[in-house]
């Protein structure tokens, strides 16, 4: 279970669903025709090794039956999940490249994990990207990138914090300018913060937005408490505590469309259901776990005038 100060590396806890996203968008990047292609997600993978190199080759593994996040990555609701993280990273991506033609260049990229942008999009000469999450799960992204001979393509600079600290401060001690157009995203972010630090992550990204800014965020309509509870529970049972009901918060400061619109910005909002149609990659509506995942799930955009 969570706690108000717990931490993480890239293999416990918060960091390694970044692992298993990672590996979601490797897999994405083998399709014939991907939605998006990360070749970094695979580096990420196969830097921690084991079970996380296993199943981007197809191979089966002992480490399976330990982590059970492993194969749920070769079964029917992984290959969904591959579907969901391509979708998503291509509309962040496309929504990054909408924000620099627009002459934004400062990008700030909130609980960052192993988000790869920095090396692998096209950034305009001039681009800062600012990257914030725990101190161990930058500085193992740090080194993987560095033994794999990579440098990104933008000044990168990184921000060891806790979101739920004083970033506000963090991040303006590290040279983001406020006076300056930026460019925010919280991607699979809100769900492991609870409702006050939501709502401190929308009023420090308003606060420090000037006019010309951009943010997009990924959030989840919270389940009925009594659902989450009983899906807490069966990861208890099951042994898999710690896999993603047991770390989430079922909280929700506010739907950011609306929150951020009461603040000056013009916001619209996509389903996931209605992008992933769009997309060609149709979610079943009737799958009980495929079906509450992607239903609740709504990409924002915003632009402050």
């Amino acid at each position: 279970m969570r706690t108000d100060n717990d931490t993480w590396d890239i293999t416990t806890s918060v960091g390694s669903t970044a692992l298993f996203v990672a590996a979601a968008r490797a897999l994405e990047g083998q399709k014939p025709e991907p939605l998006a292609v990360d070749p970094y997600a695979e580096v990420f993978c196969r830097a921690v090794g084991g079970g996380w190199a296993d199943v981007l080759d197809g191979v089966e593994s002992d480490v399976y039956e330990e982590a059970p996040a492993y194969s749920r990555l070769r079964s029917d609701f992984g290959s969904h999940f591959v579907s969901f993280q391509g979708a998503r990273t291509k509309y962040f991506d496309t929504y990054f490249a909408a924000a620099a033609d627009a002459g934004v260049r400062q990008v700030v990229i909130l609980a960052a994990g192993l988000d790869s942008r920095a090396y692998r999009l096209p950034w305009p000469d001039g681009t800062v990207v600012y990257e914030l999450d725990q101190p161990e799960v930058l500085a193992f992204k740090g080194k993987a990138l560095h033994d794999h001979g990579d440098a990104p393509r933008a000044e990168r600079r990184e921000i060891a914090i806790d979101l739920r600290d004083d970033w506000v401060t963090a991040l303006k001690a590290s040279g983001f300018d406020p006076s300056r157009p930026s460019a925010w995203i919280a991607e699979g972010l809100l769900i492991y913060l609870p409702a006050s630090a939501q709502q401190q992550l929308f009023d420090g990204i308003d606060a420090l937005s000037s006019p010309g800014s951009w943010v997009a965020v990924e959030e989840g309509r919270p389940m009925p408490q009594a659902a989450f509870a009983a899906k807490q529970e069966e990861e208890r049972t099951a042994g898999t505590e710690g896999s993603f009901f047991t770390l989430v918060y079922n909280e929700q400061h506010a739907p950011a469309k609306e929150w951020f619109a009461a603040h000056g910005w013009t916001a619209t909002a996509t389903q996931l259901t209605t992008y992933l149609r769009e997309l060609g990659r149709p979610m079943p509506e009737d799958d009980p776990d495929v079906a509450p995942m992607v239903g609740s799930i709504s990409l924002v955009t915003a632009t402050k005038g």
